[in-house]
């Protein structure tokens, strides 16, 4: 290869190396600024593809989702004075790609723990304003809402702009927890007593009154029984009579065998009347009579 080709390639080399040192993309997820000999000259660049000066300019990008912070739990006292330990996070985003990279010259790490003091400053504020019922259910929509306003004000002058704060969870220190546990206990016992008594008192009523049906049912059965009954045995004596007085001599036979069968059926029964009494007087005669 002769020297004429040799540095043919070695100006091509060069040239490729300066188009690939002159441009730069941006990414739609992207913030870029770039700079000359350190000075900040244009950060509102679109996504696409473009030019720098090489080896003057160069370009420093940055993340333009929504980023999160996850805090770390902290305690706020109530206007009751009583602690509560709180979890919650941030959504932020960089709202002024210049502004921020001035203000916290491009360090994530050094945003968040920015975003963190003026959240905890403004949520402790909030806290020392309402009661632990407040806090925990009542207002804590206008709670975040508030906290939020008043982060972006004082956030705005970094170049950063508070999507949304959110808290996780809200929890009693273990003093505050303990106390309001014996009260939940007092209170859940309390109510019990008194669904118990009422259920006892309800159960005698219940008692009572199927005692007294109960004996007002055997009361009326029995009342009808004994009518049953009565009606029953005048009827049949009213039978009787009537049979007795078509043949009372057969009707007198009829009972005197009857008065037979259930005197002298069994094994060891012995009578001791007179012969000539009333109760043989079938025996002698078929008639009757003596």
């Amino acid at each position: 290869m002769n020297s004429s080709k040799i540095g043919f390639l070695i100006a091509a080399a060069v040239v490729v190396v300066l188009f690939l040192a002159s441009v730069f993309t941006v990414s739609e997820r992207e913030l870029a600024i770039k700079f000359r000999l350190g000075e900040i000259i244009k950060a509102d660049y679109k996504p696409g593809l473009h030019f720098q000066t090489p080896f003057i300019n160069n370009v420093r990008k940055f993340d333009k989702r929504i980023l999160t912070l996850d805090a770390r739990p902290a305690n706020y006292l109530t206007k009751e004075k009583k602690n509560v330990n709180v979890d919650f996070f941030v959504k932020w985003r960089i709202s002024n790609v210049s502004t921020y990279y001035t203000s916290m010259s491009g360090n994530e790490r050094k945003a968040m723990e920015r975003i963190y003091t003026t959240i905890n400053e403004s949520l402790r504020g909030e806290f020392s304003n309402r009661n632990i019922q407040e806090v925990i259910s009542g207002e804590r929509a206008t709670i975040m809402d508030n906290v939020t306003k008043r982060a972006n004000r004082q956030l705005g002058s970094f170049g950063i702009k508070v999507v949304d704060v959110r808290v996780k969870r809200i929890d009693f220190t273990a003093t505050i927890s303990e106390s309001v546990y014996q009260r939940m206990e007092a209170e859940r016992t309390r109510v019990a007593k008194d669904l118990r008594s009422r259920g006892a008192e309800a159960a005698e009523k219940i008692r009572a009154g199927a005692d007294r049906q109960r004996t007002v049912t055997l009361a009326n059965a029995y009342k009808e029984a004994q009518d049953l009954r009565g009606s029953g045995d005048a009827e049949a004596s009213e039978i009787y009579a009537k049979a007795y007085n078509k043949d009372p001599e057969f009707f007198s036979f009829y009972r005197s065998l009857n008065a037979y069968r259930s005197s002298m059926g069994r094994d060891g029964d012995v009578l001791v009347l007179e012969p000539d009494s009333e109760f043989f007087k079938y025996f002698k005669n078929a008639k009757g009579k003596r």
